[in-house]
């Protein structure tokens, strides 16, 4: 029997060489019961103008934002990628690099990720960042750790408004450690902080606040850190970086600890991952932060160098004094938010911000106009929006879609309360007309 495809007398060589006569004689420990004996079921061979066509023909059946406008947001959103980056991160020596293990042997991976931490920290107004993380979920699991290391408490409080899937991350995570979360309670789309006075107590390590939340609104940061310092526990910021270009940062209203989802810093969509999670912290609590940080320095003969400067992790210390358990940083998706930002710069930025910030009000001012549709918060918001329509989400949705328009999320799914309610996000990527064709068909259900 032939099991492969060379020829003949190729098999033949190859056999001799292992001092066997024949294929059969080498799979002999196999019993017959279990070996094919009939060709596999597979089409002929391509020419490859052939495959070429065939995949482009398979290719052709999905659709892109290339197609279709995207209004769906809720974590990972459609933001302009300029084409430089993506030439960028292309290169062999960034694109196929992993851990650096021998680290000073990687003076590239180390400056980009000095490079990565320094544009964090200067994004969130911390002192400190780390390498980067899997994802603003995980992140903030690891935030909520690393406020329990700090000051010894078993509980943390999570907003209410925070990402549906964050809080089941965390769930997860703190369970896992026996430690308490409990949730605050919103009123109107923000958290109350009446009943944030109500949960604080001496078991609180840390209070996290999403800014702006997953409503979209902006929550009262400088009140709720003020309250968790004077209870003696970290508040911790849960941003959206793209927000940052036009509000103050987490660091200047009084957060502990600051953690997020980069994807939008130059990631796409990619049908949802990977992600790139990042976190920052005040100098005071360098040492608690987990993963690894790159540092800068200079040889003995004066020459700048790059360094991994701390390395808290099991790999590296001993397990008990590891402050993760994290095997590699997200170092691609960090390099192109690095990328990102030095493309965009600090105008860029904030022009981005302020674009997705008026396209966003814009939709929302002309949907509130049409018959029967309404914002469900009437509290200021960056670039998502939550409408309440008197149509089930699915039907909008359908009705959105034959139009080539990706609409928005069905919030039901994590509140049963919002029956006929969608979160609709717009970015600097929308234009007029796409927005009023969105508009139009809502017009016309």
């Amino acid at each position: 029997m032939d099991y492969s495809g060379n020829t003949p007398l190729q098999q033949k060589k190859m056999l001799a060489e292992i001092g066997l006569r024949s294929l059969d004689e080498l799979f002999q420990s196999i019993p017959e019961g279990v070996k094919l004996k009939s060709s596999l079921n597979l089409p002929k061979q391509l020419s490859e103008i052939e495959l070429v066509r065939e995949l482009k023909d398979l290719a052709d059946k999905n659709k892109s934002t290339s197609d279709y406008s995207l209004f769906l947001g809720g974590g990972y959103y459609d933001h302009f990628v300029p084409s430089a980056l993506k030439y960028l991160i292309g290169r062999p020596e960034f694109y196929t690099a992993y851990t650096p293990y021998q680290a000073e042997a990687s003076q590239g991976i180390l400056q980009a990720i000095y490079e990565y931490q320094t544009f964090i920290t200067l994004l969130t107004g911390m002192e400190v960042s780390n390498a980067s993380l899997y994802d603003g979920a995980t992140a903030l699991a690891e935030a909520a750790f690393m406020a329990v290391r700090i000051n010894k408490r078993n509980t943390i409080l999570a907003a209410q408004t925070l990402h549906p899937e964050y809080l089941a991350v965390l769930k997860t995570y703190l369970a896992g450690l026996d430690l308490t979360l409990r949730v605050i309670p919103h009123n109107e789309g923000k958290v109350d902080l009446k009943e944030l006075k109500n949960y604080l107590n001496k078991d609180v390590s840390a209070v996290i606040l999403p800014q702006p939340n997953f409503f979209g609104i902006f929550e009262e940061g400088e009140k709720t850190a003020s309250l968790a310092r004077k209870n003696g526990s970290l508040c911790i910021a849960s941003v959206d970086p793209i927000s940052l270009g036009i509000i103050s940062p987490p660091g200047k209203w009084g957060a502990d600890i600051v953690v997020g989802e980069g994807q939008a810093l130059g990631s796409g969509l990619n049908f949802g991952g990977p992600g790139l999670g990042f976190i920052a912290c005040r100098m005071e609590f360098m040492r608690k932060i987990p993963g690894r940080l790159a540092g800068k320095t200079r040889d003995e003969r004066g020459k700048t160098g790059y360094v991994l400067t701390l390395q808290t992790r099991e790999q590296h210390i001993r397990r008990e004094k590891a402050t993760s358990n994290i095997c590699s940083n997200h170092a691609l998706s960090a390099l192109a938010a690095a990328i990102y930002l030095s493309l965009l710069g600090k105008n860029g930025l904030r022009k981005t911000a302020e674009l997705c910030l008026g396209k966003a009000h814009y939709l929302s001012e002309k949907i509130a106009e049409i018959p029967g549709y309404e914002l469900k918060f009437q509290k200021p918001f960056f670039k998502e929006f939550v409408i309440s329509s008197p149509h089930p989400v699915s039907k909008i949705n359908r009705k959105l879609l034959e139009n080539k328009i990706i609409g928005g999320l069905d919030l039901e799914r994590f509140y049963p309360v919002f029956k006929n309610c969608m979160l609709l996000a717009v970015t600097e990527k929308r234009t007029k007309e796409e927005i009023d064709k969105l508009v139009k068909v809502l017009k016309s259900l």
